[in-house]
């Protein structure tokens, strides 16, 4: 059995969690999402204590039941609590602007890029340099967080560029002369 797929989830107060044969349901104060589930694993809910196991043996089987565990955790966390990735903008110019579902950034392009933000993923502007997505779904901010920085990836010899909070780009030296 998978080291993770041992673990436990706490359903915290507030939060209901129903189950079906290939589906997953969790409700909360955020919002609700939902997962199906491979048949090769088995959910059992005991009060407010879920426990994942593999309805068969193999590698399989173990993985996949390791994987539902930290999804289902994941959303048992975003329903409660919410998910959110700080984005910083690094160099002289460089900024970010809310507008509704949209992001408008100033990149050193000649043209601003306009970003869309998915369905269920909220923005919010710290300052004129930083961003702040929030979510009740850990992919799709994360996803949201790469694709912004895939505008303007940070470049190694000033460290401009857009960088998700905690990131750390190796520096290079110069060239000398």
């Amino acid at each position: 059995m998978s080291r993770v797929a041992k673990n436990p989830v706490q359903v915290p107060s507030g939060v209901q969690v129903s189950l079906s044969a290939e589906e997953v349901a969790v409700k909360g104060a955020r919002g609700s999402l939902s997962m199906s589930v491979n048949p090769d694993v088995e959910i059992l809910q005991e009060g407010s204590v879920l426990t994942f196991g593999a309805r068969k043996e193999g590698t399989f089987a173990n993985a996949m039941s390791g994987t539902t565990r930290a999804l289902v955790n994941n959303m048992v966390i975003g329903v409660s609590t919410g998910f959110s990735k700080k984005i910083e903008l690094i160099g002289v110019g460089y900024r970010a602007q809310v507008q509704g579902q949209s992001i408008n950034l100033s990149l050193g392009y000649s043209h601003p890029v306009i970003y869309d933000l998915p369905e269920g993923v909220m923005a919010e502007s710290v300052s004129q340099t930083e961003l702040l997505l929030k979510s009740t779904d850990k992919q799709k901010v994360g996803q949201a967080a790469a694709e912004i920085r895939a505008f303007r990836p940070p470049e190694p010899y000033k460290g401009k560029g857009v960088r998700i909070d905690g990131e750390r780009i190796r520096r290079k030296e110069a060239k000398k002369k």
